[in-house]
């Protein structure tokens, strides 16, 4: 029998994919995480768990794998860094003294104004004795639920454990009076450009095709951190 070309959709499904890649998105946030940077002590990143509007006939990920009775998501998700760079406490080569609890609360401050809840912002003030503090109320209030703000998203390709390739997400700085995230209506959201906004992986020239090749997942590097 000769090779088909029909019944071609794969088992898994086949069709969009449950993450969200690099480009323009319409996205609501359903939490947001603090995770520690390796490389330097104190140091945190930003982690928005975001969600696109919902897909007809789409089944994404399990709210929660333990409990399967919770149901789905019912648009792509993905984790997205509100920065390139960790936010930490040092000085710029200038000599400007950066602040790390600072410089979270002025994102903070920015990304409640453009949800358009900075009431609740501003009715935080003194009661949080840390910036962890602060985020676990902001989960628990959840004043951003179901809030749909549109997107600029970039990336860093990079090779799973499966040889797959697939992106660190991240919001790209301002540019030009343009910025990750706002009203595209308003006309100040960055338009995704792949020569700005994807950072792809270097090609690996080939050794050898042996059954002992392995695949190279990258580390973090101290890329993530800066200060400039």
């Amino acid at each position: 029998m000769g090779l088909s070309t029909k019944d071609l959709v794969t088992s898994g499904g086949g069709g969009l994919p449950k993450t969200i890649a690099p480009g323009n998105h319409r996205l609501k946030i359903n939490s947001l995480v603090l995770e520690d940077f390796t490389f330097i002590d104190g140091a945190k990143h930003l982690i928005l768990n975001v969600e696109t509007e919902p897909i007809e006939g789409f089944e994404g990920f399990f709210f929660d794998k333990t409990d399967e009775s919770l149901g789905k998501h019912k648009g792509q998700v993905g984790k997205v860094k509100g920065s390139m760079y960790a936010f930490a406490d040092g000085t710029t080569k200038s000599g400007i003294k950066i602040e790390r609890d600072k410089s979270l609360m002025i994102y903070f401050k920015s990304l409640c104004n453009n949800l358009d809840i900075s009431q609740w912002f501003e009715s935080q003030d003194n009661l949080h004795d840390t910036i962890d503090h602060f985020v676990i109320a902001f989960n628990k209030t959840a004043p951003f639920k179901d809030i749909y703000l549109d997107f600029c998203v970039a990336g860093k390709e990079y090779t799973d454990k499966n040889g797959y390739n697939n992106y660190n997400l991240y919001l790209p700085k301002a540019d030009k009076g343009k910025y990750a995230y706002g009203s595209i209506k308003d006309g100040k959201v960055l338009t995704f450009d792949e020569s700005i906004h994807l950072k792809k992986q270097e090609v690996q020239e080939v050794k050898n095709f042996g059954d002992d090749d392995g695949l190279s997942i990258p580390n973090k590097t101290s890329t993530d951190f800066s200060l400039d």
